[in-house]
């Protein structure tokens, strides 16, 4: 059952999209800034029955993007049941680095959950190659923030930084096939974590 709640963090008014599924979480953190994010998150934990939380800025014509680590808010109650509910969380972000135009960036504290997005990603998608050091991922983009929430799940997470041809079609926000299934079969694979 799909639930929505309106929130406000930091002066910014979002919607937060709860679909509860399985024990794996899907998050979008910044549906509304960074496209084919959220579009994505729905998908893959539609094909996968994993849970997902999408927040959104709906109407903004220039959305506020919010660090993850300040989305931890105590007075969000949907995000406060996705951590509950979900054991290891999925969060897909969007960059637009010019050094890394192809490049899909694995942080996040689930070092093994990393691995096995990465290999499912160069099965399905090696025209994006996936990073998991974190040593060579840019450090905005490393997703490691102890109060970022795809650290606050039981098991953690992947913070999945995916660049702009990885996550949207042209001029709409619809992300490639190629990069949902390749997304679904990680996912997938990432019960045995």
């Amino acid at each position: 059952m799909t639930r929505t709640e309106e929130v406000e963090i930091e002066g910014t008014p979002l919607v937060a999209t709860l679909v509860p599924g399985n024990g794996i979480g899907l998050l979008a953190l910044h549906g509304s800034n960074e496209g084919g994010t959220a579009e994505l998150a729905r998908t893959v934990a539609h094909r996968c029955g994993a849970t997902s939380l999408v927040f959104t800025q709906p109407g903004a014509r220039r959305p506020v993007h919010i660090p993850s680590p300040r989305m931890a808010v105590d007075h969000c109650a949907l995000l406060r049941e996705f951590l509950e509910r979900v054991a290891l969380t999925v969060s897909l972000h969007g960059h637009l680095r010019p050094e890394a135009p192809h490049t899909v960036f694995l942080g996040g504290g689930n070092r093994d959950a990393a691995h096995v997005l990465a290999e499912a990603l160069a099965a399905g998608i090696p025209q994006f190659p996936a990073v998991t050091d974190l040593r060579a991922i840019p450090a905005a983009l490393r997703g490691v923030h102890p109060r970022n929430p795809v650290n606050l799940t039981r098991r953690g997470g992947v913070q999945v930084e995916l660049p702009l041809l990885a996550r949207t079609s042209g001029a709409a926000n619809t992300p490639p096939a190629a990069v949902a299934d390749a997304l679904t079969a990680g996912v997938k694979g990432l019960s045995s974590v």
